[in-house]
């Protein structure tokens, strides 16, 4: 098979809230729907990118656990194993939607959606301070009567797992040897199945990793030119919900530092999609884009969503 070493890295990380649109119930036609505008934008990135896809599973692995809960006649699954079913679940959805808008465009690609492991620390104090938004969005007197915790968002309530931070991706030679063959990738699905090392062996642990941090873990291993951060919003925005609301498009990453230590972007939202970024390009990345899942075409073109950078 050809290697392909001349086109540059692109990595679009999908946010798993952005596959349900607000007001939707989340249906499987709806996310498919929601899904062919976005898909056919990386059909055509996928001309001159190396091309790596790594989503979000708020929405859904929330929803299995609702499901869990409502019937205790079927035997209840960790949250590691909720987070392997989201990646086969989201990535056959992405895959076959984008495997299409190749076809439509007479694009021949291979594409392969890959179960991935990412490591975290057994010790990150994440395990006893949840912090991971999932699931529903709740109104406040709904939230104070269910038997978990959550946080307040902008969008509402919703209940926190553990999102301890990833160390390293266990597949990343594979995705190397994939990209070097050209082929289309869909990994670290829902930030990847978290596990921890045994000796030689891993062993998964109840927590769900943050998708974007996990992203841009991956991007530095692998090589990744640009990483697109697609989501519900146009960008970031500077003084979000009030009168003075702005997204600006460039934002450098000694602004976005400060801006993220004075608590400016929300930890369960925005927060973790910032410190993507900048890490990303601390870690050698070249450019780093925040957009709305419509835009990603555009962003990587310059012309939309918010840039950060050096």
């Amino acid at each position: 098979m050809k290697m392909v070493c001349g086109k540059q890295i692109l990595l679009v990380a999908l946010g798993g809230n952005a596959l349900v649109r607000p007001g939707q119930r989340g249906t499987v036609a709806e996310q498919f729907s929601n899904l062919r505008y976005p898909m056919a934008q990386l059909a055509e990135l996928a001309r001159t990118h190396r091309l790596i896809i790594t989503h979000g599973n708020g929405p859904q692995v929330g929803n299995l656990l609702l499901q869990q809960e409502c019937s205790p006649q079927v035997p209840a699954m960790p949250l590691e194993i909720l987070v392997a079913q989201t990646q086969g679940q989201i990535g056959y959805m992405i895959e076959s939607t984008l495997d299409t808008a190749l076809e439509a465009i007479g694009l021949k690609k291979q594409l392969v959606s890959l179960i991935s492991y990412v490591v975290v620390d057994e010790h990150d104090p994440a395990f006893r301070m949840p912090t991971k938004p999932i699931g529903p969005f709740y109104s406040a007197e709904q939230a104070a009567t269910l038997p978990w915790p959550t946080v307040s968002t902008p969008k509402g309530f919703r209940r926190v797992v553990a999102s301890p931070r990833p160390v390293t991706v266990v597949e990343k030679e594979e995705i190397r040897q994939l990209l070097d063959l050209d082929f289309v990738i869909i990994c670290c699905g829902g930030g990847g199945i978290p596990v921890i090392r045994e000796g030689r062996a891993f062993h998964g642990v109840d927590a769900v990793i943050d998708k974007d941090l996990a992203s841009a873990c991956l991007a530095a291993e692998v090589g990744v030119h640009s990483l697109v951060i697609a989501t519900d919003v146009a960008g970031v925005a500077l003084g979000f919900g009030t009168a003075f609301q702005r997204f600006p498009g460039s934002l450098s990453v000694a602004e976005a530092r400060r801006l993220l230590a004075a608590g400016q972007f929300p930890a369960g939202s925005m927060g973790p999609k910032v410190e993507a970024a900048v890490t990303f390009l601390e870690n050698g990345g070249q450019r780093a884009l925040i957009c709305h899942l419509d835009d990603i075409a555009l962003a990587v073109a310059g012309k939309a969503g918010t840039e950060i950078v050096l």
